[in-house]
């Protein structure tokens, strides 16, 4: 609202300072989120939030076309639902309706935006970007924040996808995997043949370490039958049904119990119809009309 009082005169100050490279990012407030593993998100300030719309609009489209097909976070006609249909719709491919054999290996980056490069990083964007004028901006930007990305940022959305491409590329190109989806640092690789699986699982170790300075998660590592289920984004896929992830349903049940508003129960129940989950939608409804009756405004 202040910036908005005299917002004339304030985006004309960043225009100039922007024309005449005199830019400096200013500071971060921080608060945590529940999401439901706890997140810590920093906040930019309004004018620095201006400058990473305006840097996003002219690189997105830049490095959107260089990505591969299956990398599903932040990026327009994509997003979580799009991936897990994917998913299904690759898992029904391979295992030809559950008669061929498929297994799924489902990895996770260990603490992924605080362990981006900084170098590693500009020096991936400066093979698309020459201007001087607009890597110094970026740099401004991207070396405004200590280590890593700061989650909270449209512009770290984009730099994290550019630098995950790397490894996009790499498993596609390199190692010649067809069957892989990416959502920022989880990713999946379906496979007819459970021996290829530990031998991919080093390459890409080996080639996530080397050249981008990132280690996975030796806790979320696993391999599994397509019979067994594949937990991905926030969803468990079996060959003729989706459930929601247990954690998430129990999330939701506790949320509705300690009373939400018609908005957010409309938007748990869209969550809930990417699933075969009628008797959950129900028993939440349930659970709101109850509180509404006990508890009419």
């Amino acid at each position: 609202m202040l910036f908005e009082y005299k917002i004339e005169e304030n985006v004309l100050d960043l225009y100039r300072e922007l024309k005449n490279q005199t830019y400096k990012h200013g500071h971060y407030t921080d608060f945590y989120i529940t999401d439901p593993k706890p997140r810590h998100i920093h906040k930019a300030l309004i004018r620095d939030r201006i400058v990473h719309h305006a840097v996003f609009n002219i690189l997105n489209p830049i490095f959107e076309k260089t990505f591969i097909y299956n990398s599903y976070s932040c990026r327009k006609k994509k997003g979580t639902h799009k991936g897990v249909e994917k998913l299904k719709m690759l898992l029904r491919k391979i295992s030809k309706n559950n008669t061929a054999p498929c297994f799924v290996l489902k990895c996770d980056i260990r603490k992924f935006f605080k362990s981006i490069d900084h170098k590693i990083l500009l020096q991936i964007i400066q093979r698309k970007i020459k201007d001087p004028n607009a890597i110094n901006l970026i740099k401004e930007i991207v070396v405004g924040f200590n280590s890593g990305l700061p989650i909270g940022n449209l512009t770290s959305q984009l730099f994290a996808n550019i630098y995950l491409n790397e490894l996009d590329q790499f498993i596609k190109h390199r190692l010649k995997i067809p069957f892989y989806l990416r959502y920022t640092d989880d990713f999946v690789i379906i496979s007819n043949s459970v021996q290829e699986i530990p031998i991919q699982l080093n390459k890409i170790k080996d080639f996530l370490w080397a050249n981008l300075k990132l280690e996975m998660h030796p806790a979320k590592i696993s391999v599994r039958k397509y019979h067994q289920g594949t937990d991905f984004l926030g969803y468990v896929q079996f060959p003729y049904h989706r459930i929601l992830r247990k954690k998430t349903e129990k999330r939701i049940v506790n949320k509705i119990q300690k009373g939400v508003s018609k908005q957010s129960l409309n938007s748990y129940l869209g969550v809930l119809s990417h699933a075969n989950s009628y008797k959950l939608s129900q028993k939440i409804k349930n659970i709101f009309w109850f509180n509404k009756k006990e508890n009419p405004l």
